[in-house]
């Protein structure tokens, strides 16, 4: 039982708003956040959720479904990892006491933010720690892609002969063109860098000289002359109407037909019929894509029988030193929104 004379409880609510909010969370126990279950299938890693437990009662999502009276006034916080849960609107409508909803990773094109906004619920994300992890990816693709690294393997475990005229591409001294010079398309232009690359970029604000001179990178106004002058073109841009299909049939001609398009943003970056039409009449050499639409892609899809095409299923942050990091600023954001606090890494509407 929590004892406080009045004189005491009217200074700390004058005066230390957080802390009686924490006192309140004290006397109830700690605040429920819905996600989905840890080591679930779509889950966060099972390894992490100490790191929530410590300050949440976690409710999985299933557990919601099969009973959400039982939790539906207790819960504060969503915790979005994998696109699950959905926060549609009757999910919201269900929610009360809901404060905000925290996604993990950057992009939250798959969160109807005005909606979300509408009940009164804040929004996160996680930028910033998952920078490394996705544009060491996204170099990894282009290295696997110019050098053909799956068909060697194959050929390696394969009881088969090196063909002579199995050849990849040099990637020292070739250009890269970077759509997208935010944080994770800064950290691609230092990696290239290291390999002697030649960086173009085309960006919707032109970074400072400074910034252009520590990696060597040049600015092109026009995306057109990026995709002209491009060995290798790395998109690394979030998914807007602005950039919903903006690599189609026109953009894709403008690349060399020795040209290989890397995608690490979103699947809908890129008009996907138009580009597997360019793959399979060689207007352009290759693709590697870590995003596609949907994903998986359906099993006959045109993309999944071509040779010059690697796709991963989309693991752009998955390493184990990320996922700590997304749950770690998760919890970060979430404890900031119940207590009143600005949330660092609130996505306005």
């Amino acid at each position: 039982m929590i004892v406080m004379d009045l004189d005491n409880l009217y200074e700390v609510m004058c005066w230390e708003p957080h802390r009686l909010t924490i006192n309140k969370w004290h006397a109830m126990g700690k605040p429920y956040v819905l996600a989905s279950k840890p080591g679930g299938a779509n889950g966060i890693i099972e390894d992490f959720a100490a790191i929530i437990e410590k300050h949440f009662t976690i409710v999985c999502n299933e557990e919601f479904i099969n009973n959400n009276k039982q939790f539906a006034d207790k819960i504060e916080a969503v915790f979005v990892w994998s696109y699950l849960p959905n926060t549609d609107r009757d999910l919201l409508q269900s929610l009360p006491n809901l404060k905000v909803v925290v996604n993990g990773g950057v992009g939250v094109d798959h969160l109807d933010i005005p909606l979300i906004s509408s009940f009164g619920v804040k929004i996160a994300n996680t930028p910033n720690v998952v920078d490394n992890a996705t544009a060491d990816l996204g170099m990894a693709l282009l290295l696997a892609s110019a050098r053909r690294l799956i068909e060697g393997y194959k050929i390696a475990m394969a009881p088969s002969h090196l063909p002579q005229s199995f050849m990849g591409c040099e990637v020292s001294g070739a250009t890269l063109g970077i759509v997208g010079m935010g944080r994770i398309g800064y950290k691609i232009a230092q990696r290239a860098r290291g390999f002697d690359m030649k960086v173009l970029y085309h960006n919707r604000n032109r970074r400072s000289e400074e910034e252009e001179n520590t990696v060597g990178a040049q600015y092109c106004e026009k995306i057109d002359d990026l995709l002209r002058e491009s060995d290798f073109v790395m998109l690394a841009v979030n998914l807007s109407p602005q950039t919903r299909k903006l690599i189609g049939e026109r953009e894709l001609s403008l690349m060399k037909p020795t040209g290989t398009l890397v995608n690490i943003s979103r699947g809908l970056v890129v008009d996907q019929d138009a580009l597997v039409e360019a793959l399979q009449n060689g207007v352009i050499h290759a693709a590697a894509l870590d995003v596609t639409y949907p994903e998986p892609l359906p099993r006959d899809h045109p993309l999944l029988k071509l040779q010059n095409v690697l796709i991963l299923p989309h693991i752009g942050v998955n390493t184990y030193e990320t996922a700590q990091n997304i749950v770690e600023r998760m919890v970060t954001n979430a404890l900031a929104a119940l207590s009143g606090r600005p949330v660092p890494d609130e996505v306005k509407p």
